[in-house]
């Protein structure tokens, strides 16, 4: 739907009136409050328009695409003004994140993994700001620090984005991130905890992978960089020329080896993998997030682990139709964990020195999805499989060479507790490692089931349902229904604190929507809810909220929705298309502009999950049906609606939630009665990396905003 917009027309930041659905006292003394000293902004809806397909779109706030401009930051923070007056009221938010921090006050820690003479696993006291890498001796030593990525700036806002080890487990390069932004910078440090003079800045997505001679790594960056450190994580560009480059360890950046580069498609982005036999690099080609990938193989040897721009790469795989993730490999024969004429997926194998022979079946498609695969101790082949979204363990034992699994299969499923598992002691299979307790917590007042309900078209759609065992049916529970249904990317049923406070103290039910979109069911699935199908997706996230009130567990007015990313996209067409369903929705860090989404940093790779508005008509006009920004009401009002982003989100870039909350409070805010709010966080970004204490806060914020609209109250 498009609109007319006059310059100089003012936008009401929020239509607040003392009704909002079902409150109870303190909720209409709090919308009293904010209706008498809402504030306005005045805000300028501009005559921009573009013509695409033959068609005339209005884009009257192209002007918050310019995220550095004075007036985008003064809107900016007229907007989180507003959202703190509602959030900061309601009287119980205090309780909230004393509880919610009482929660993560306990020690986590991962499973320790070995690395040349050493073992190291992540661990976090409980609030501190980051997870903290420790090195021990053995896997029953005292731990030591080796890496504290919350003390290398004050406010705990760098993060490791990703490590690797080298072959010999002498070195580590480590990726540290700031403010979260995607942009990075590479440093080096050697097993005695000593960090080396090398620095690789201005990376993004990228990988390190070392040769086994210890002197160097690839990496990837992008062409012809020009990015203001004050603006790294703020700037939206198009992040495309993607370069691959190898290091020598102990020289300048600026002396690094270019290795490969396709300015013929400035999309296409590398992937560098070593064989674990240091022999050969395996380059994996992706143009966008779809399943599928091109693979090429570098013969290190004799190249002398230099391989250089113009290389005689093997091309295993030229087309993009499948994709291929390595496991390991003996020899010539690699091993590969692929959806090639699989869409649960399958293992292969192909033979360097025998290419006729193509990709042989290992371990063929099964009934149930593959979603993980890995090696461990050089003969075992461990699986794990998903079975309506419940995960089932396999460990393959190879006797010789992988090439030639045996039968003997091990299955295990629901694993609760960090174990270390022996293959070689037939006795003592599982023994726990570590367990970990919550404070005051007592799960077994709780309970959790998977139901499956008919979405529109009749498919059933699986959803976990959890809430106290006492839950009264009588539609009059506080529900909060979280959903994604995208980029083949699975939900499953997991324990969250906030969902924990929420259930425990506002006597709460949580829902999670295995929607279509996501990758439960393998890529069919998928498929199922991406480009000309994505409505699928609206509509079983809609028909698991009809579900739930029919079912009796809650009503409409007491209803919230939520969904970060794609799963914002999400929460913001569905409250376009059925603002009824719903009390109050939240949509995290979305994209939101779906005429446009592709024009900034790496929003080019998901036409391939949404579909090419500039090259593909029906696409255009499919996006232009559920595009949020383009379709927002005049005639329905809206549920409590908050929209989440972050300053630093270079990812999904802010000003997608900058232009619909101009929009909404322009067009849906005259006849709303519900909060329309923008909440911008600082120096975070997509979500990644994110310091303890601002995940607490944005939380907190968040319960606060869903409890004062569906009126749930605290109860100790």
């Amino acid at each position: 739907m498009h609109h007319k917009y006059r310059m100089g027309e003012e936008i009401s930041l929020v239509i607040l009136i003392p009704s909002l659905l079902h409150c109870h006292g303190q909720h209409r003394n709090l919308l009293r409050h904010l209706s008498r000293r809402q504030d306005c902004l005045s805000s300028s809806p501009s005559d921009v328009t573009y013509t695409q397909h033959g068609v005339t779109v209005a884009d009257p706030y192209r002007w918050l695409e310019n995220l550095n401009s004075e007036e985008t930051k003064a809107f900016v923070e007229a907007q989180n003004k507003t959202a703190a007056k509602f959030m900061n009221k309601f009287e119980d938010k205090q309780k909230f994140k004393d509880r919610l921090t009482e929660l993560f006050n306990f020690e986590r820690f991962g499973v320790p993994r070995k690395r040349g003479d050493y073992y190291y696993y992540f661990r976090n006291s409980g609030l501190q700001s980051q997870h903290v890498l420790y090195q021990l001796d053995t896997p029953k030593s005292e731990p030591r620090v080796f890496l504290d990525p919350g003390a290398l700036e004050a406010d705990g806002t760098a993060s490791l984005k990703t490590h690797s080890f080298s072959h010999s487990g002498k070195l580590m390069a480590y990726v540290i991130s700031r403010s979260g932004s995607d942009w990075c910078t590479i440093y080096l440090m050697d097993c005695h905890g000593n960090k080396l003079d090398d620095v690789i800045e201005w990376v993004k997505f990228t990988q390190t992978a070392f040769t086994h001679d210890d002197k160097g790594f690839y990496y990837v960056t992008y062409e012809g960089l020009n990015v203001d450190a004050v603006k790294a994580g703020t700037e939206t560009g198009a992040d495309l020329n993607q370069r691959l480059l190898y290091h020598k360890i102990g020289t300048p950046q600026s002396e690094d080896v270019l290795v490969h580069l396709d300015r013929d498609n400035p999309s296409y982005r590398f992937i560098p993998k070593i064989s674990d036999d240091g022999k050969y690099i395996l380059m994996t080609i992706k143009k966008d997030t779809a399943p599928a990938s091109m693979l090429y193989i570098g013969d290190l040897e004799t190249a002398n682990n230099i391989i250089t721009l113009g290389h005689n790469w093997n091309k295993i795989v030229d087309c993009f139709k499948f994709r291929y993730y390595y496991l390991t490999s003996d020899g010539t024969v690699f091993y590969f964990d692929t959806n090639k004429d699989a869409p649960r997926s399958k293992i292969v194998k192909y033979d360097l020195s025998k290419p006729e022979e193509g990709f042989i079946d290992l371990v063929p498609q099964s009934e149930d999805v593959l979603v993980n695969s890995s090696v461990v101790d050089g003969n075992k082949l461990v699986l794990t499989y998903m079975r309506d979204v419940k995960d089932i363990i396999v460990v393959d034992l190879w006797a010789a060479p992988p090439s030639d699994p045996s039968s003997r299969r091990h299955t295990w499923r629901y694993c609760r507790r960090p174990y270390d598992f022996g293959v070689e002691d037939q006795e003592k299979r599982l023994s726990i490692f570590r367990e970990i307790s919550v404070k005051n917590f007592d799960s077994t007042l709780f309970e959790t089931k998977q139901v499956f309900y008919e979405s529109k078209d009749g498919t059933k759609i699986p959803i976990f349902v959890t809430h106290r065992k006492d839950l009264v049916f009588d539609g009059n529970n506080p529900t909060f229904l979280f959903g994604y249904g995208g980029f083949s990317s699975s939900l499953k049923a997991g324990f969250t604190f906030a969902h924990i406070v929420f259930m425990q103290h506002f006597g709460g039910v949580v829902a999670v929507a295995n929607l279509r979109g996501g990758g439960e069911y393998g890529q069919n699935w998928h498929s199922a809810g991406t480009l000309l199908n994505k409505q699928n997706v609206f509509d079983d996230f809609q028909y698991a909220a009809k579900y739930l009130i029919n079912e009796k567990y809650t009503q409409a007015s007491r209803l919230a929705i939520n969904g970060q990313s794609n799963g914002g996209l999400l929460v913001a067409a569905c409250v376009n298309q059925a603002p009824e369903l719903f009390g109050a929705a939240v949509a995290e860090v979305s994209g939101l502009d779906m005429l446009r989404f592709h024009k900034f940093t790496i929003g080019h790779s998901w036409q391939s999950e949404y579909g090419y508005p500039d090259d593909t008509v029906e696409d255009f006009h499919n996006l232009l049906k559920y595009s949020p920004l383009h379709n927002v009401h005049k005639n329905k009002p809206y549920p409590a609606f908050a929209l989440f982003t972050a300053d630093h989100d270079d990812r999904v870039v802010p000003l997608h939630s900058y232009k619909h909350i101009a929009e909404l409070q322009h067009t849906a805010g005259p006849l709303t009665r519900n909060p329309l709010v923008l909440r911008t966080a600082t120096k975070t970004g997509h979500g990644e990396g994110k310091p303890l204490a601002k995940r607490i806060e944005e939380t907190t914020d968040k319960f606060a905003f869903i409890a004062a609209a569906i009126g749930a109250t605290w109860r100790d």
